[in-house]
C-alpha cells in the first residue's frame, strides 16, 4: 500500500503545496478502512470532515421519499468526497456507501478549515474542486430534467472520452446497474439503448469496453437530435 504522503501528494486538491504544507495536511488526517456495502455517512449526518478515496470505490447518492435511489457520483482513488458542507458546518446533503472494499483518508473539518485560513493555495484548490462539483451538478440536473435517456447515455459516453489517449474508447468504470442509477433509469433500459446504438453503427460494445465508432453521430444524440 502506498504511504499516506504518496496518496495525498497526487490528489489535485493538494497539488501545488510545498512539502511543509503537505506535512501539515498529513498530520491531521487518518486512514479508515470500509467494507463493501458499509455506510460512510448518511444524508442529514453532521459533517465532521471529508474523505479522499485511497483504494476502492464509493458511491454518493440521494433517496427519494419513495425509496428510489439517484446516484450523484461514483468516486475512485484520488477523489475527494463529502467536502461540500465543510465550510458551512451543516449536515451532509447526501449519503455515501462503499461499493467495494475501500481505504479512505479522513480530514477532520475543524483542523482542515484552520489550515485553509493560513494557506491560500489550499483555499484556491478547494475553490476549484467546489466549482467543478457545481458544474457536474448543473450538467446532471440539465440531463435529468431536459434530456431523454438515450441523450443522457450519449452525453455520459462523450464526456468519458475526454482527456484519454485513445479518444474513441470508453472503459466504463461502473456496472450497468450503477450507470442506470447515475442516469436516472433502469439497467434494462441501458442495455436496450446500448444494443440500439450498436445496431445503428454508433458504437461497439465488449463487456465494459465501448468503442465509439461515430463520435459525430453520438454527439448529435447527446444533444437530443
Amino acid at each position: 500500500m502506498k504511504s499516506t504522503a504518496e496518496t495525498i501528494g497526487k490528489v489535485p486538491l493538494f497539488q501545488g503545496l510545498d512539502p511543509e504544507n503537505l506535512k501539515e495536511i498529513i498530520a491531521i488526517c487518518e486512514r479508515r478502512s470500509v467494507q463493501k456495502g458499509e455506510i460512510i455517512f448518511t444524508d442529514g449526518d453532521a459533517c465532521n470532515g471529508f474523505y479522499v478515496v485511497e483504494t476502492g470505490k464509493v458511491k454518493v447518492f440521494k433517496l427519494s421519499f419513495g425509496g428510489k435511489e439517484q446516484i450523484l457520483h461514483i468516486y475512485g482513488p484520488g477523489k475527494p468526497f463529502g467536502e461540500v458542507p465543510v465550510f458551512t458546518g451543516k449536515s451532509f446533503p447526501a449519503s455515501s456507501v462503499a461499493i467495494t472494499n475501500a481505504s479512505l483518508i479522513f480530514f477532520p473539518r475543524k483542523r482542515f478549515v484552520e489550515l485553509i485560513l493560513t494557506h491560500p493555495n489550499l483555499a484556491l484548490n478547494m475553490l476549484a474542486v467546489l466549482s467543478m462539483r457545481l458544474k457536474e451538478f448543473t450538467i446532471m440536473v440539465e440531463n435529468l430534467a431536459l434530456k431523454e435517456v438515450p441523450a443522457r447515455l450519449a452525453s455520459y459516453l462523450m464526456a468519458s472520452i475526454k482527456d484519454r489517449d485513445k479518444p474513441g474508447l470508453v472503459n466504463l468504470p461502473v456496472s450497468k446497474t450503477q450507470l442506470a442509477g447515475i442516469l436516472g433509469t433502469t439497467p434494462e433500459t441501458i442495455s436496450r439503448i446500448l444494443a440500439r446504438l450498436t445496431n445503428e453503427g454508433f458504437i461497439t460494445v465488449d463487456n465494459r469496453l465501448i468503442n465509439i465508432v461515430d463520435p459525430d453521430g453520438l454527439a448529435e444524440i447527446s444533444e437530443g437530435e
